[in-house]
């Protein structure tokens, strides 16, 4: 890709660079994901990426992410060293199944495809579609909003690999499934893949998503989830972004639930230069719930936005969402998030709040919880603050021998530890806190034993 002087428009150009490449993307890759790709250019094309006159990216410039050098690669590039010696974080060390993903691509060293001991299929998306095509079929792309966000489309058009997640019918997962997404390179690189999750009737899983830079150079990310939770099934998705201040990390998760089923998402943002999350729920079955919860911690000139759309389709569901953020330094921050009762959907419950601290008066955090409510028998309700440290509970604890820091750190983590404590896997939440303490502190947000510096 050109950078920002060039005259042709960054639309134009990513265009250009898929039709120059059109045979290196759908070469090698199965039908189920080249059908969808010219289709989901043309919309790119109508769309192009976001800007801030449209009220749902309102509050992020998506185009200057874009206008850079980046270097994209259609297939994976050998890398001259073992990952596993350079990567060494305490959190692949959880008792999970472990599946890797360089740069965009599936990175494995037997095979693509893995059948767990309960029955579950975990591997590459791009092999998946080949040896599972109606499987992958029937579920891909059915929910990516391709018709309205250009960056959707551009990732529909572009991806070729991702991780595919198959649990059967009835099949109960005990061991977390990890996806650890790496990004490294000797260049700048825009990388975008896919993710297809399905947690069939009856079944439960616990999903763990890890996003790590392991190089100084600049990475833009542009990632689609979708996720599909059937009829009495339960799923636990957990997102840990941990990148370096030179990466933009945009994603795009989609779930769909079905009749009874449970899914508790928990989204924690610890360190990146430019962050922006997109997730929409629909509960398309009654007595489905979900539970949405969400971290960012900010500083320097960093920049974290999220967006959530809670969809209330039918009776008799229930939503929670509680997102919080504590902004540093020159950071910013948004939520806009938007819960949307349908006029069928009676006997809802949902419920939505933000919180936010900011620690200097440079922070700047906007906010935008949103009901839409069609239908008069609902429980619902939402609210949001931005603020300070509670300066009388700072008080009360200095009063009692507290030093001013350690009284403000314990307070940060108080308020903090309301998102991760809903995190179910007691060795991820208790790593999780020890790497918040260590963010709050100032201290590099790496893992203490990655030898990585790349923060």
């Amino acid at each position: 890709m050109s950078d920002k002087t060039t005259a042709i428009p960054i639309r134009d150009e990513l265009v250009n660079l898929y039709l120059n490449n059109l045979d290196l993307i759908t070469e090698g890759s199965a039908e189920v994901l080249n059908q969808h790709r010219q289709e989901a250019i043309q919309h790119f094309k109508l769309l192009g990426l976001p800007t801030q006159k449209n009220e749902k990216y309102k509050y992020s410039r998506i185009e200057p992410i874009f206008a850079h050098n980046y270097e994209k690669y259609f297939a994976p590039k050998r890398i001259a060293f073992n990952v596993d010696d350079i990567f060494r974080c305490d959190i692949p060390e959880l008792d999970t199944h472990l599946v890797l993903v360089l740069n965009g691509f599936f990175l494995s060293k037997a095979e693509k495809i893995t059948t767990l001991p309960s029955g579950a299929i975990v591997g590459s998306l791009a092999e998946a579609a080949k040896q599972f095509p109606e499987l992958v079929k029937a579920r891909y792309n059915r929910l990516a909003e391709n018709q309205t966000d250009g960056l959707v489309a551009l990732n529909t058009a572009f991806a070729q690999d991702g991780v595919f997640i198959y649990i059967p019918r009835n099949v109960v997962e005990s061991k977390p499934i990890q996806i650890i997404n790496l990004l490294m390179s000797d260049e700048n690189q825009l990388v975008q893949y896919r993710n297809l999750i399905v947690v069939e009737e009856g079944a439960q899983a616990n999903v763990l998503v890890c996003d790590h830079t392991l190089s100084p150079k600049r990475f833009l990310s542009n990632v689609v989830t979708e996720i599909f939770v059937g009829n009495n099934a339960k799923l636990e998705f957990v997102k840990m972004q941990n990148e370096h201040n030179d990466s933009a990390l945009l994603t795009h998760t989609y779930a769909h639930q079905q009749r009874d089923s449970r899914l508790t998402t928990n989204l924690l943002s610890l360190h990146g230069g430019f962050i922006r999350n997109n997730l929409s729920v629909t509960l398309a079955g009654e007595g489905a719930d979900a539970q949405l919860y969400g971290l960012y911690l900010t500083d320097r000139t960093q920049h974290t936005d999220n967006f959530t759309f809670i969809d209330h389709a039918v009776p008799n569901c229930t939503s929670n969402e509680l997102y919080k953020g504590i902004l540093d330094d020159q950071a910013t921050g948004a939520f806009n998030g938007k819960i949307m009762v349908r006029r069928n959907a009676q006997k809802t419950q949902a419920y939505q709040s933000n919180n936010n601290l900011l620690l200097t008066a440079d922070a700047r955090m906007s906010t935008k919880p949103q009901l839409e409510i069609y239908a008069d028998d609902v429980k619902c309700s939402h609210g949001a603050t931005v603020g300070q440290l509670d300066a009388d509970a700072l008080f009360y604890m200095r009063a009692r021998g507290i030093a001013e820091r350690e009284a403000k750190l314990l307070l940060m983590f108080g308020f903090v530890h309301e998102v991760v404590k809903h995190i179910s896997i007691h060795t991820l939440r208790e790593r999780i806190d020890d790497m918040v303490n260590k963010r709050l502190r100032g201290e590099l947000s790496r893992c203490h034993n990655c030898p990585m510096h790349c923060c």
